[in-house]
């Protein structure tokens, strides 16, 4: 028998897993870290924390299963995309990561627009200058921290510094580049003119491969420190969401996901390239060769909940520590027994700023219609529903491009959740269904290594195969009806707030 590893580099932790060549889990390790906030605004990671959780995990997963590894033929990355890492002359870290929620860089962001054209730069990246992108971290670190900017020989993405770790190469893939906004997205590969407005050298950026791709082999040192063995390929990868397509099936047109993890993600494929001339949604290379996906994002999606959970559910998490359960799974009982509306409790998820629809990193999370009625139940409903409206903004967007949507399938840790996956049901109007493997990004990076180890032809084939719906959630009309008016409320709050959250980010 053959098997993979799958690796997905998320923000919360890093899980790593062991699968078979039917895509079967032999064995899983999840390991967390942490993320600091030093200013409001401001996000950041250790990248030897990633590369701890990566050792941890991938030994554990070799040790607990007892496979050769010798019979263990290749290994795929997934990770979370945007991140900045800076290595020095003799590949050291030079900063802790700036990740791809930071909001820092919107001077940045106004510098590239100018130096590029905003309209040049959605036809080259296919994305306006975001504060989340990579270019814009670049340009902050030149800006503000120069005596790094100096030191810097190799710019990575956080994937890319775990692929470095394990085989001592530098390469990333078009999936992931494509967040940098460096790449010319139409073309797949790094654009000289971009470089050369914005005065950064290629020589700092990594060699560019397709998903699937081998890009280099486990060395001594790596296998030591793993279990894996020296000589096993890594392929390219994919960032997260690229990755989670893949495992859900979603590479033919037709076909989406909608991700909750700690940002959401609302992904359609493509097999030709779609551009929203407005830059709402965003055009990224995918993991299937030759093809493109475009998405809306959510900043604080899973990460909305996680702060309820965190500030306002601590008899919860007790409870189902003691019961060996999720604290989420309680939350959603609790969120089940609020109504529709949430008694007319609304939130605005933009804890992080936004990306889609606003493209305003000023924004900030709101409770609307707050009164002494309202119970806990009620917020946790209106921070899920107020979630899926962010994502229901991103769906419509998808359908003004004519981006055909007949397949929804839902991942992410929020995708276990049945309460949420009926209020995207609801919302969207069509099936939201689940697949058979809860693994997302790490079976997708595990097949883009079966693909790269000849397991598999190609990445279509392996999902024909490896990938099968489960459950499946049928919208309510009714439901959908009861939610009209709050969602329409819900979409003219961020116009009636606009220039007061630029008020507020200016108070010193």
């Amino acid at each position: 028998m053959n098997y993979v590893i799958g690796i997905d580099i998320g923000t919360s932790g890093t899980k790593s897993v062991l699968f078979d060549e039917q895509g079967g889990v032999i064995a899983s390790s999840m390991a967390e870290y942490p993320m600091y906030q030093p200013q409001n605004g401001w996000a950041e990671q250790k990248p030897d924390d990633w590369w701890n959780a990566v050792v941890y995990t991938v030994y554990d997963i070799i040790r607990s299963s007892g496979i050769d590894p010798s019979d263990i033929k290749g290994v795929g990355m997934s990770g979370q995309m945007h991140g900045l890492v800076m290595l020095g002359e003799n590949n050291e870290v030079l900063m802790d990561s700036i990740i791809w929620c930071d909001q820092r860089t919107s001077r940045e962001c106004e510098e590239m627009t100018q130096k590029v054209g905003a309209k040049r730069m959605i036809d080259i990246t296919a994305n306006p200058a975001l504060t989340g992108f990579t270019a814009s971290k670049i340009l902050w670190v030149r800006n503000n921290k120069p005596e790094i900017y100096a030191k810097c020989r190799h710019i990575l993405l956080p994937k890319d510094y775990i692929r470095f770790k394990l085989t001592g190469e530098f390469a990333t893939d078009v999936s992931d580049a494509s967040g940098m906004q460096l790449l010319d997205v139409p073309n797949r590969c790094w654009s000289d003119e971009i470089l050369d407005k914005l005065n950064i050298s290629k020589s700092l950026l990594a060699k560019v491969y397709e998903s699937p791709e081998v890009t280099g082999k486990v060395s001594a040192e790596a296998a030591a420190k793993t279990g894996l063995k020296e000589g096993t390929i890594v392929v390219a990868g994919a960032g997260d969401n690229a990755a989670a397509a893949v495992g859900t099936g979603i590479v033919r047109d037709g076909r989406a996901f909608t991700t909750i993890g700690t940002s959401g993600v609302v992904f359609a494929h493509t097999d030709n390239i779609s551009i929203d001339p407005k830059g709402r949604v965003h055009t990224f290379c995918c993991a299937v060769p030759g093809c493109w996906h475009v998405m809306g994002v959510t900043q604080a999606a899973g990460l909305s909940l996680k702060w309820i959970r965190d500030n306002f559910c601590q008899a919860e998490t007790e409870t189902a520590r003691s019961m060996g359960a999720s604290p989420y799974y309680l939350m959603d009982m609790e969120a089940a027994k609020s109504p529709i509306g949430s008694n007319r409790l609304l939130y605005l998820p933009y804890l992080m700023g936004e990306r889609t629809p606003h493209l305003d990193p000023d924004c900030r999370g709101v409770f609307f219609g707050l009164s002494a009625m309202h119970e806990k139940r009620d917020m946790i409903r209106a921070v899920m529903e107020g979630v899926v409206f962010s994502l229901n903004d991103c769906m419509n967007i998808l359908r003004e491009m004519k981006i055909d949507i007949q397949d929804m399938m839902a991942c992410g840790g929020g995708g276990t959740s049945s309460v949420w996956r009926q209020m995207l049901a609801d919302l969207y109007g069509c099936q939201v269904s689940t697949v058979n493997s809860k693994e997302g990004p790490a079976l997708g990076a595990a097949i883009l290594a079966f693909v790269g180890a000849g397991i598999y032809p190609d990445v279509v084939t392996a999902c024909d195969k490896l990938v099968k719906k489960n459950k499946t959630q049928e919208p309510n009309k009714e439901n959908a009806e009861k939610y009209a008016p709050f969602y329409q409320l819900y979409t003219e709050l961020y116009k009636d707030l606009k220039e007061d959250f630029k008020k507020l980010a200016s108070i010193q």
